[in-house]
């Protein structure tokens, strides 16, 4: 069983940026890739951005070359560092991990998830 608390959210203006961490309960570095979502009100909780435990990355179109991911296997934690913030970056944002060393994009992939973090982007 893999616990995550995501914290490092809040109030930023357009523009801004804010780093999101994911600490794990457990030893995730070669175990887990992990994965972030979000979820605006009214909308489906969507995928943003992975990492497999070797590190390789991937974003969504809407946050590539704005947010980067990252992670350090002896912290067992995991960082979303969100640049150029947007209005429509609003939303509550999640960390998920899976089994294995490669990650998916797909939600369903995912066995653990933390609780989530507000990020408002508002002026």
């Amino acid at each position: 069983q893999v616990q995550l608390v995501e914290s490092g959210g809040g109030l930023v203006q357009p523009g801004g940026s804010l780093r999101l961490s994911c600490a794990a309960s457990a030893r995730t570095g070669s175990d887990y890739a992990m994965g972030w979502f979000r979820q605006a009100p009214g909308k489906e909780r969507e995928w943003i951005s992975a990492i497999s435990w070797s590190g390789l990355t991937a974003f969504t179109s809407s946050v590539k070359g704005r947010f980067t991911i990252s992670r350090d296997n002896t912290k067992n934690t995991v960082y979303l560092q969100m640049n150029s913030l947007r209005p429509e970056d609003t939303a509550v944002y999640y960390c998920a991990a899976r089994s294995g060393r490669f990650y998916s994009v797909n939600r369903a992939d995912y066995e653990y998830w933390g609780q989530g973090t507000q990020v408002t982007v508002s002026s």
